[in-house]
């Protein structure tokens, strides 16, 4: 997997407002595009994320129906979460593993990373493929605004809800799906 292009980064001018909610910032920046074009831009601040493909032994992946208070639904989506400040995105995906869904892996591949909303947001979300679990007998407290459910899914079964559209599956778990797909030889 490339890594990201390198940064051209604009010259910015002012930034004339900004609000801070929990984990992100907004903020409307004037700014010179390395065109030579000046603008003003809304952009969502973040630190990032990361995001796995937990596999257990038999083939089947771990993934979760999660509520999504934005769009009012329940969504499947693999284990994902924030970094936290000093983290790595390897250590937030393993914490993430264990809150959300129950198990621990010995085994990880990284899958690259993505930018899911790179028009108004610079978040970056990296992938991984987690294999060789283990449920975890007591997982630790996740997050209590957090309403999910843990599933076990036959890859067929996934790829079935995927294409049916009877379940809404977010854009960060069908990129990961098949990235992981391709690495599984799927």
């Amino acid at each position: 997997m490339a890594p990201l292009p390198p940064p051209e980064p604009a010259r910015h001018l002012e930034t004339t407002a900004a609000l801070d909610a929990r984990k992100l910032r907004f903020e409307i920046n004037r700014v010179e595009l390395p065109m030579g074009v000046e603008g003003r831009f809304g952009v969502i601040k973040h630190p990032g994320a990361s995001l796995a493909v937990p596999v257990l032994n038999d083939g089947r992946v771990v993934i979760l129906r999660q509520y999504r208070f934005a769009v009012a639904a329940r969504l499947l989506e693999f284990p994902a979460g924030t970094l936290d400040p000093g983290e790595t995105p390897l250590s937030t995906m393993k914490r993430e593993l264990q809150e959300e869904a129950g198990y621990s892996a010995t085994r990880w591949d990284p899958l690259g990373a993505l930018l899911p909303c790179p028009g108004y947001s610079d978040e970056v979300i990296h992938l991984f493929l987690a294999r060789q679990l283990s449920p975890l007998e007591q997982p630790p407290a996740g997050d209590d605004d957090e309403d999910l459910e843990v599933l076990l899914l036959e890859p067929a079964a996934l790829d079935a809800a995927l294409a049916s559209g009877d379940e809404y599956l977010d854009g960060k778990s069908v990129a990961a799906w098949l990235r992981a797909k391709q690495v599984l030889g799927l």
